[in-house]
């Protein structure tokens, strides 16, 4: 396949909000990201940024992916927040024994993979693998996917090292029960994924939170910079990258929404107000704030996998406790905006409304969890000890 470069994939992504847009309310309704938005983005190359050459994919470094679901979540944050969570699946996919990566890529290498990392699998060790059973629930994207991640433990006596594993499984091993009936992501279809005794061989599990080379095979041929970074730093941000966009998007709405608008009581001009001047400055200088926060994390990130250097563990601590403040601060300051929109914006055909609802429901996702994050970094740093900490 031909390389393509980082900014006809952004200018493809930008050419392509329009329609998301359009889209939005559609995929609320529907519960899941139109089929025409998925094959946009298969034929715009999205879902390739991190897969592996091997496979038909450019290999490019984390910070092209974010700036494209940025920039996708203008559009539309549900759409973005689903290619955010299985755009980074072929990642860890290209870090799982080669033999998964065909059984998934080897027919069709735009075969697209869900998850639900939740660690309930019920888990048997049997020969040559392990048999699961359990629902999991929050899988983003899981009608538009073939084959799912799903998380569990082994027993203590099973297996090597950390007792967590992602399984691979394909659609013909489980079911879907589409429950996700939610305020906010609506277009994400996050419903549940049921599995009764299935058969796992080991080549389709991974160590996830291991670091180490042996948990890692696909990394003896895809030896690129960008699957030597750990997985937390690859996933966490993918979760809030598009609260970042969605804030741009909600500083435009607004914009669009309060320039005609006079108040009722006072017959004031909504832009002359000064509250809803201040909360649009600190809208707009907070996305700005954000982006670049956010893509200089994935630029230290990358650099730290090419010269093989891992990072301080405190280091790695902010670096995790800043991304995961992302979705609160953007939901914040969408907040501010729709407050100053008064009586008229709490109209459903404000388009701020379907943006806050989104923003409300994304920092429900553990990895947005600021106060956890927030102490353990704080408390790493006061006491001077590292806790064992899988998700660094």
């Amino acid at each position: 396949m031909t390389q393509i470069t980082a900014e006809e994939l952004i200018r493809r992504a930008r050419a392509l909000v329009p329609a998301l847009k359009e889209r939005a309310e559609r995929a609320e309704r529907e519960l899941k990201i139109p089929a025409e938005t998925i094959a946009d983005m298969q034929e715009a190359g999205f879902f390739r940024i991190l897969q592996p050459k091997r496979y038909g994919g450019y290999e490019l470094p984390p910070a092209v992916f974010a700036e494209v679901q940025m920039t996708l979540a203008e559009g539309c944050m549900s759409t973005a927040w689903m290619y955010g969570v299985v755009g980074v699946h072929p990642w860890q996919l290209g870090l799982f024994p080669d033999e998964a990566q065909r059984d998934v890529w080897g027919e069709d290498d735009s075969t697209l993979v869900a998850s639900t990392y939740m660690p309930v699998a019920r888990v048997t060790e049997v020969e040559g693998g392990y048999r699961i059973s359990g629902r999991w629930s929050f899988s983003t994207g899981c009608e538009n996917c073939d084959w799912v991640f799903l998380g569990g433990n082994l027993k203590p006596t099973e297996g090597k090292g950390d007792t967590y594993r992602t399984f691979l499984l394909p659609k013909s091993d489980y079911r879907i029960e589409r429950n996700w009936d939610v305020i906010g992501l609506r277009g994400t279809g996050s419903h549940d994924i049921v599995v009764e005794d299935a058969f796992v061989p080991v080549h389709r599990t991974h160590a996830t939170n291991c670091h180490d080379e042996a948990s890692h095979p696909g990394r003896a041929l895809n030896t690129a910079p960008l699957y030597r970074i750990p997985f937390a730093q690859m996933f966490i941000p993918a979760v809030s990258n598009s609260c970042i966009g969605a804030l741009k998007a909600a500083c435009d709405a607004f914009q669009g929404f309060v320039t005609p608008l006079v108040g009722k009581n006072m017959g004031n001009r909504a832009i002359e107000d000064p509250n809803a001047q201040i909360a649009f400055a600190q809208a707009l200088n907070g996305f700005d704030e954000m982006r670049t926060l956010r893509l200089e994390h994935y630029r230290r990130i990358y650099a730290a996998a090419e010269t093989g250097a891992l990072p301080e563990p405190n280091t790695r601590m902010q670096w995790r406790y800043q991304v995961t403040r992302t979705a609160y601060q953007a939901g914040e300051l969408t907040n501010q905006l729709l407050r100053c929109c008064g009586g008229s914006g709490t109209y459903r055909k404000n388009p701020l409304t379907r943006i806050f609802l989104d923003m409300m429901t994304g920092r429900a996702h553990v990895a947005n969890n600021t106060d956890m994050f927030g102490r353990g970094m704080a408390a790493t740093l006061l006491k001077g000890e590292v806790t064992p900490d899988p998700f660094l």
